[in-house]
């Protein structure tokens, strides 16, 4: 019989909200999770790290809206963890930082079950710190409190002791009390502390989503209302604020505040997502395609086979070019078995990718679309009677084959990949709730299965493509291209994006 696995529980801190700030210890259980518990302030976007097969459960917590009592989120762990399973446990910030992680950890341990505990940034710290705010400054402050704005609400009497932290020297940071904020602003005013005192809200501290408001604690509950502020927010008491006015630097990134969905696959969504992140915007991915192994994958094999026959071997996208080694190195072990045929590629993407195989690309024009190559080839040399391999998807445009032919080229065609229709039922609530202001597309199938969601956008949400070809068949199905990248690669769009946002903010200065 076998023995059966042990099972673990990994207590992990999600971080503030930014991805970017998850520790690697974090990436790498979820790597090799056979099931993740996660919270509502967790940023989905890390659910993307999960093994495939991974059990993924939302166990979300907002204020009126249990997903899960706590006492049944204990039993789940419990009873995963006793299953064999490496779970998981994904909660916001430090899960044990006010986010009752040691109450799991103890329901674990009274199981006598193994867990670990995996800390994560808190945004105690990050929120006023993407807020321009430095919780502790040496002209300042040498000292930090940190208190919570919700207490268990079965406790007989509150322990909070609002004398003593009104009367604390240096910074205080309260976090889960927004909701209560007019009572504690004037339990603090009660107990002695200045009406003067510089307070700042920040809410959905780290992401595209970060609004700030700041005043003195006498108005602070006013000023929040106004501005309509709720939960998640951080609040921060202390002369630090005043900092904010110099050192405010998250949000003035140049696409701080945009909501852009990208709609590459799950795989490739990542270079993309983080140029746009970098730069301020607060993303939602939304794969609408994912890429599948040819349909005629023994076709493909014995044209990979048979490459060093060739001339020329031209790939038209990245994608190709992974298809094609990931067969190449099945077959052979020796990357030299490629022969002396010369390599073309259609745009900088597509060349970069060649290059990852450490191979030099000889034919390469500046624009990503099939076109540009053959004027490549018309100036390069004369193809008449050479034999050429062409890697390319399913269904892609023929253009580039018959163009080829015509010039008197012996042309194959190895079809390396195929693109087929992808779901996230999850992204896709979000972006019918939240809506977006923009919408990102970096292929035509990206387009096609997009418009085949059926999902209406609002008259104020942008598009951008990533080149001609994606634009033409935006305009096909009846969608309107705001943004065309002048090169069609990812570092192209990027620029083309933020190059459009500078434009708008400048004319209306």
């Amino acid at each position: 019989m076998a023995k059966k696995q042990s099972g673990i529980c990994y207590l992990t801190g999600a971080g503030p909200g930014d991805l970017g700030l998850v520790t690697l210890k974090a990436r790498q259980v979820l790597e090799k999770a056979d099931a993740v518990v996660y919270d509502y302030l967790c940023n989905p976007d890390m659910l993307a790290w999960a093994s495939k097969g991974a059990e993924i459960i939302y166990a979300g917590k907002k204020a009126g809206e249990h997903t899960l009592s706590q006492q049944e989120i204990n039993e789940l762990l419990v009873k995963l963890t006793k299953e064999g399973k490496c779970v998981v446990r994904l909660k916001g910030g430090d899960p044990f930082l006010f986010g009752r992680g040691g109450e799991e950890a103890e329901a674990l341990a009274e199981a006598k079950l193994a867990f670990e505990i995996i800390p994560g940034v808190s945004s105690a710290l990050a929120a006023p710190a993407y807020a321009g705010i430095p919780v502790t400054h040496r002209g300042h402050n040498a000292q930090l409190t940190l208190f919570t704005g919700h207490e268990d609400p079965s406790k007989p009497e509150p322990s909070i002791d609002y004398a003593q932290i009104a009367q604390q020297p240096g910074t205080k940071v309260m976090l889960m009390g927004i909701e209560r904020l007019e009572p504690i602003a004037s339990a603090l005013l009660e107990q002695g502390a200045s009406p003067k005192l510089p307070v700042a809200l920040v809410r959905w501290g780290t992401t595209g989503r970060q609004q700030t408001v700041t005043g003195p604690l006498s108005d602070i509950a006013r000023l929040a209302r106004e501005a309509g502020l709720s939960a998640p927010a951080v609040a921060v008491f202390g002369e630090v604020v005043n900092l904010r006015k110099k050192l405010n630097w998250f949000e003035k990134k140049p696409l701080f505040g945009k909501k852009i969905v990208v709609t590459r696959t799950r795989d490739q969504a990542g270079a993309l997502s983080e140029a746009l992140r970098a730069l301020g915007a607060e993303i939602s991915e939304l794969p609408t395609i994912r890429i599948e192994p040819p349909r005629d994958l023994l076709e493909f094999g014995q044209l990979v086979q048979d490459v060093h026959t060739y001339d020329w071997l031209v790939f038209t996208s990245p994608n190709g070019v992974s298809a094609f080694f990931e067969m190449f190195f099945k077959i052979y072990s020796d990357a030299r078995e490629i022969g002396g045929c010369r390599i073309a590629a259609v745009g900088p993407a597509t060349a970069a990718r060649i290059r990852d195989f450490h191979l030099l690309v000889d034919l390469e024009p500046k624009e990503a679309v099939a076109e540009a190559l053959i004027k490549a080839f018309v100036k390069d040399s004369s193809v008449e009677n050479l034999k050429m391999l062409v890697v390319r998807p399913e269904k892609a445009r023929d253009v580039l084959m018959k163009e080829l032919t015509k010039m008197g080229a012996i042309v194959d065609e190895a079809i390396a990949y195929r693109t087929e229709p992808e779901t996230d039922a999850a992204a896709l609530a979000r972006l019918r709730e939240e809506g977006a202001d923009l919408v990102t597309f970096a292929s035509s199938s990206a387009v096609e299965n997009f418009m085949a969601l059926g999902l209406p956008l609002p008259p104020d949400t942008l598009t951008a493509s990533i080149g001609p070809v994606t634009s033409a068949t935006m305009r096909q199905l009846n969608l309107r291209v705001d943004i065309e990248a002048k090169r069609h690669d990812i570092a192209g769009l990027t620029e083309a994006i933020r190059g459009y946002y500078s434009n708008i903010g400048s004319s209306t200065e």
